[in-house]
């Protein structure tokens, strides 16, 4: 559909990280999905944001399955019908949407295509709006230098995620931001705990009354061990590195001010 993500957006040439089991590339304007077509849900997704260019566009496009993929290697509709489940833009809708009107536009509505998707239980608290805004906080971290981004996102396909409708419903998300400081190549790693918000049982799709989202900042060679991706260097540009975090230390996060960039 488009060239996809581009390694050589930033001024350090950065992969797409690659997972460990094989993977479908499925190519969108600016962006990258690899689809685990066993789990029917991307392992990795990438894509590069011009924070300099960024555009307001307004909400267009509907959900719709890839027909580059046969549908049942996607976690289409039927998955999030009736219940209390959100089909959550792994690649945001707004990413993407930089440049020329027209250009800004496709690549937005290129988003809504399911394996850019995974499911989200509905529920919203204030940690989930921190993982909602975290590439605009980075962005903002990084205008100073060239405003450019490129952002990895995706779930991590834990072999004990709860079945549900023949797929797994992930229980954690994972995000690295990677930008060009004043020191150079510098990166953060996040991760969304839904755990407490997600009951599979018997067939059914539960979201305790009590549960919350979780966000937390996590040193991403953490990251990689967990998700099973290969992250390249990242690790090493790891803004954490450069503190007294330990290398397995995953802080919460309540506000934008607790992100250590």
């Amino acid at each position: 559909m488009a060239d996809g993500y581009d390694h050589d957006f930033l001024p350090t040439r950065i992969p797409l990280p690659q997972p460990t089991q094989a993977a479908t590339e499925l190519t969108y304007p600016r962006f990258t999905v690899l689809l685990d077509t066993e789990r029917r849900l991307a392992v990795v997704t990438g894509v590069n944001i011009d924070g300099a260019q960024l555009r307001e566009i307004p909400r267009s496009g509907e959900w719709r399955l890839d027909p580059r993929v046969d549908a049942d290697l996607q976690t289409g509709a039927e998955v999030y019908s009736r219940n209390d489940l959100d089909r959550g833009h792994l690649v945001r809708r707004r990413d993407p949407g930089w440049g020329d009107v027209d250009d800004a536009r496709a690549a937005t509505e290129a988003t809504f295509f399911y394996p850019n998707a995974a499911p989200q239980a509905a529920g919203f608290n204030q940690s989930k709006e921190l993982w909602l805004g975290l590439e605009d906080h980075v962005i903002e971290y990084a205008e100073t230098t060239d405003q450019r981004l490129s952002v990895f996102t995706a779930p991590v396909l834990a072999d004990d995620d709860p079945a549900y409708r023949g797929i797994r419903i992930p229980l954690r998300f994972w995000k690295v931001a990677t930008w060009h400081g004043p020191d150079g190549l510098a990166s953060a790693g996040f991760i969304l705990d839904q755990s407490e918000l997600v009951e599979a049982a018997d067939g059914l799709f539960a979201v305790p009354p009590l549960g919350a989202f979780r966000t937390f900042q996590v040193p991403v060679a953490e990251i990689a061990r967990i998700s099973g991706v290969d992250l390249g260097g990242l690790s090493d540009a790891d803004v954490l590195r450069r503190g007294s975090i330990r290398s397995t230390e995953w802080i919460s996060l309540t506000s934008s001010d607790d992100i250590a960039l």
